[in-house]
């Protein structure tokens, strides 16, 4: 009987790549070696870049489900392995998995009008002038903050704590730990509240006060809704993002060496 080794080296294998010389160049190798296949036919995915086209290629590729394997030609590569041309098949066979579940965000506009996004990392409220935002935060339909004068807020996954969420302050989450981050952005009033980890069941509303007078956007990871009233969050469950990491380099074990970085 063919093991599951047997069987993920025999996979085919779609390569994509950020439009950057160093990926397109890593690209044309791992193609000449291993040939070409459309990603929405292949049973894994690689992607050649930094963390942003790791996640616009989830995105892309969501609802296939299909896994994906970073390799580091980008910038910033948390989110990937490390670049190499020998031995993917077998690299692929020996991955562990990470299954992520992205946040949804419902932005009501000014103007009435509903939008929907999916977040992988963070949902983010941000002042759209000069004036400060003031916001009412309401968790599970009861109100915890009435109001938060600030440059704005975000919700965090526990993929995403270590990205913008840790930048302004917030906790590094476990990815076992069935948490989420509520974290301000140059809080003015009340000055001493740092944010909240609240469970992943739970459902976020934030209510702008003043809309007019002060306007915010809201965005889920690169999908930006301006002049928002109103946006709720939760965690999608039914949706569901397999990464591939090598196992000496597992997504959990780096949110571990991140907290203890100098």
């Amino acid at each position: 009987m063919e093991s599951e080794t047997q069987k993920t080296e025999r996979s085919r294998i779609a390569f994509v790549a950020a439009d950057t010389p160093d990926a397109q160049g890593g690209l044309q190798k791992l193609i000449a070696r291993y040939g070409e296949v459309d990603p929405g036919e292949a049973d894994v995915i690689v992607a050649l870049g930094g963390d942003g086209f790791m996640l616009e290629m989830l995105h892309k590729h969501m609802s296939r489900r299909v896994p994906i394997y970073g390799m580091n030609r980008g910038s910033v590569g948390f989110l990937m392995n490390n670049y190499r041309e020998e031995g993917v098949p077998r690299k692929l066979a020996r991955s562990r998995s990470v299954t992520l579940h992205p946040l949804r965000m419902t932005a009501r506009t000014e103007d009435g009008r509903i939008h929907d996004a999916l977040a992988i990392n963070d949902v983010s409220l941000l002042r759209q002038t000069r004036q400060t935002a003031k916001l009412r935060i309401s968790i599970d339909d009861v109100v915890r903050l009435e109001e938060l004068i600030c440059d704005g807020a975000l919700i965090s996954t526990p993929a995403g704590s270590t990205a913008y969420n840790l930048s302004v302050g917030g906790p590094i989450i476990p990815l076992s730990a069935n948490l989420l981050a509520i974290t301000p952005i140059a809080a003015f009033r009340p000055r001493r509240w740092r944010g909240a980890l609240l469970q992943h069941t739970a459902k976020v509303k934030i209510e702008i006060l003043e809309p007019a007078k002060r306007p915010v956007s809201a965005v889920a990871d690169s999908s930006e809704v301006r002049n928002v009233s109103e946006v709720e969050i939760t965690e999608d469950r039914s949706m569901a993002l397999t990464l591939l990491f090598d196992p000496q380099h597992a997504l959990e074990e780096r949110v571990i060496k991140e907290q203890f970085q100098p």
